[in-house]
Order: structure tokens, then C-alpha cells, then sequence
């Protein structure tokens, strides 16, 4: 009996390490060990390595190495800039916040915790097609707003912002701008010049780097608050001893992906547009997000009269290794609130399936996959009483 082969569409959870990563870590995992706050010659090896490092990310970002503060991932640098901004604004009088209802929860979380600090935080709607709307953006904006907060591309729909003409409007306002890059990086074009962005996140694992380590990015003049004190890594920014293996892979990881970045998104978007094409023949179903303003790579969809986690179960049984969602809240009961914010009712945003592609699957994967959700979809309504209410015509079809 063969072994039945895995399918891995879950990449915007996180990513396989490339070979190139793994090879960059590997000698500042054997052989320059120092710390890079020594002044010998072993310490100073792994200074060198890092500056270095910062150098490339930099120039992949459009930015300089200044500008770039390594963190522990994506949610750490979003926690500091907002923060940052929030102290910022306060000592001038700025207590009022602009951001979306589809932000990742590192963005949403960190913006109540201000709420029960007096900050006054505005979300904006985001429609049906998870697109922010620039005017009303620039509506929302008032003389006590300190900062805007609009992630780049979401995680789980997929939707890419317009971020340049929110960046234009935050710089005619003189307005803070940051935006959680995590999802874009690696995958579509990011400059922080074109956003006109002050502040930028991104996390290695989500472009086939390691995880736990990320990018903040945050313009030149800008003054950060610490959350972590103790030495004077990171220029005072970030205390502890730097994660030198994993800053490596990072930035080899990033390079590699950055040089392939038009391929890869050619060879993703053929595949993303059979996956929607074949999976929207499902009877009462949906696809959540603007189809054409989205990442390469993401497929979300809803099917009416089903729960998201039998279906991943289902899938996995099959050998597909997929998502409902962000892998952030996979173990939540709730509905996912990026699908709600877009005004899916409960019901049918608990059917959900997210399948997030890399430049290894192949097209063969997604016949098999095109093949193989329908039936279980079927499967799951057969064994159903809410789909049989609706089929009956006791209750009505919302799809």
C-alpha cells in the first residue's frame, strides 16, 4: 500500500524553511557563535554577520539599515509600533486611533489595550469585498487622530489594500502610518517609500524563513518605546542577545523570494484562479474577498450547511492540509471576525475553508484538491440537519 502524499495549502499559517535559509543558518549555528556584543574577534564575526543582514533587508524594503529594528516576529513589531505611536500621539495631544475590523488580532488586541487607556479607536468597514475605501479613511481622520493602522494584504481573505493612496492620505494629514506587512512580504512588491509607511512589520516564516524572528521597520526620527529592557541591542530598542542563525535565514530567505518574487506569484495566481474556478461550482457557496485585488497564493471560500473544522478534518483524512482561517485563533469556537466584518452571517462563516499556496505545489494538487472538496462537502450535508432544513425549504438558503 502507498503512502498517500501530503498536500501542504496551508502557507499563509507559516512555511516550509527553504534549503537556502537552512544553509545561511547553519555556520552562525556551529562555528561564529559569538555574541556580537563581544569585543573579541569571535563576538565581532557575528556583528559583522548581522550588520550585513540589516543591509539586505533594507534594500529589499527601500529603506535604510537604520530604519530596521529585528524582532521576534510579526506580533511583537506590530505591539511596538502601535505603542510607539500611541505614546507619541498622547504628548501631543493625539489620543484617536483610525484602523480596520479585518486587522490580525496582534493589531486588534493591542488597540483595546490602548481603548482601556483613553485612546479613542475608530475600525473602518471594509465591504464586502474586504477593501478599505480610501475616502472614507480620509473621512475618518480627525485633528486628535495620532495614527492609521491598515495591514498590507489580510491573512485570511487575502485582500491587498491600497496602500500607497492610504500612505498619501496619511502624509497630506500628517498623520502616522503603519501598516502589518506579514502576509505581503515576500509574496508581492513592498517598498515603505511608495506607502510612505512609518512603520512596517514582517515575519520571516511566512516567506519560507524561520520562525521567531521579524522586521520592524520604523522611519528615521521616529523615537520607539521599549518593550523589552535590559542591554543596548537593537540601538537600545530591543534588549537581548541577538538570534543570529535565524536573522541569517531570514534575510537569505527574503533575498530568495524577493528575486523570484514575479514568477512565483505568476506560477501561484494560475494556480489560485483554477482553485477558485473549480471549487465555486459547489452549490451555495462563496468566495470571500475582491478576486483580482488579492495575494497570489489565497483561496477563501464558504459553503453554506457545513462546519469549517469537520471539513479540515475530512480533508486532512485525505491527505490535504489546509485552514478555516487564521492559525492564530484555529482553536476558537467562533467564527472568524475578518469573515463576520465582511458580513457573512455566523452561520455561513463557520463553513470556511482557507487553502494558502506556495511556488512548490503544483497544478496536479489542485485537481486533486478540486476533486476531493466537493466530495466532502457533499459528504458533510448529507450528514447534516441544518442543510436538509434548507434544502426543505424550512429554512433559507443565505448563499
Amino acid at each position: 500500500m502507498t503512502e498517500q502524499k501530503t498536500i501542504y495549502v496551508d502557507n499563509s499559517a507559516t512555511t516550509k524553511m527553504s534549503q537556502t535559509a537552512v544553509d545561511a543558518m547553519l555556520p552562525y549555528l556551529a562555528d561564529f557563535y559569538g555574541n556580537p556584543s563581544s569585543l573579541h574577534s569571535v563576538g565581532q564575526k557575528a556583528a559583522e554577520a548581522i550588520t550585513l543582514a540589516r543591509a539586505q533587508i533594507a534594500a529589499l524594503l527601500d529603506c535604510t539599515p537604520q530604519e530596521i529594528y529585528f524582532t521576534s516576529g510579526g506580533s511583537e513589531a506590530d505591539n511596538q509600533a502601535l505603542l510607539s505611536a500611541a505614546i507619541i500621539g498622547e504628548r501631543k495631544g493625539k489620543k484617536h486611533i483610525v484602523s480596520t475590523a479585518i486587522e490580525h488580532h496582534a493589531v486588534l488586541h493591542t488597540l483595546k489595550r490602548l481603548q482601556k487607556q483613553g485612546f479613542e479607536v475608530t475600525l473602518l468597514d471594509v465591504h464586502r469585498d474586504g477593501l478599505v475605501r480610501p475616502q472614507e479613511l480620509a473621512a475618518a481622520i480627525r485633528p486628535d487622530t495620532c495614527l492609521v493602522s491598515v495591514m498590507f494584504a489580510n491573512n485570511e481573505i487575502g485582500t491587498i489594500q491600497p496602500i500607497e493612496e492610504i500612505g498619501r492620505i496619511c502624509k497630506e494629514k500628517g498623520v502616522m502610518f503603519h501598516t502589518d506587512a506579514v502576509q505581503a512580504v515576500g509574496h508581492i512588491p513592498v517598498s515603505v517609500q511608495k506607502a510612505q509607511a512609518d512603520f512596517l512589520a514582517l515575519s520571516a516564516h511566512k516567506f519560507h524563513g524561520p520562525k521567531g524572528i521579524g522586521v520592524l521597520y520604523a522611519r528615521k526620527g521616529i523615537p520607539l518605546t521599549n518593550l523589552i529592557e535590559g542591554g543596548a541591542q537593537e540601538k537600545g530598542k530591543r534588549a537581548g542577545t541577538e538570534n543570529i542563525p535565524a536573522i541569517m535565514g531570514m534575510a537569505a530567505a527574503m533575498q530568495e523570494a524577493c528575486n523570484h518574487l514575479e514568477e512565483n506569484a505568476a506560477k501561484m495566481r494560475a494556480m489560485r484562479d483554477r482553485l477558485l474556478e473549480g471549487l465555486s461550482t459547489i452549490p451555495h457557496s462563496t468566495v470571500n474577498g475582491d478576486c483580482e485585488k488579492r495575494l497570489p497564493g489565497n483561496v477563501n471560500m464558504c459553503f453554506e450547511g457545513i462546519e469549517g473544522e469537520s471539513l479540515l478534518l475530512l480533508l486532512d483524512d485525505k491527505g490535504i492540509c489546509a485552514s478555516s482561517g487564521s492559525a492564530c485563533t484555529s482553536g476558537a469556537l467562533d467564527p472568524s471576525h475578518v469573515l463576520l466584518a465582511i458580513g457573512l452571517p455566523h452561520e455561513v462563516a463557520h463553513g470556511s475553508l482557507r487553502l494558502s499556496l506556495s511556488e512548490e505545489n503544483t497544478m496536479a494538487e489542485m485537481e486533486y484538491i478540486i476533486k476531493t472538496v466537493p466530495e466532502v462537502v457533499s459528504y458533510l450535508r448529507e450528514i447534516s440537519p441544518i442543510w436538509h432544513d434548507l434544502e426543505e425549504g424550512k429554512k433559507n438558503h443565505v448563499i
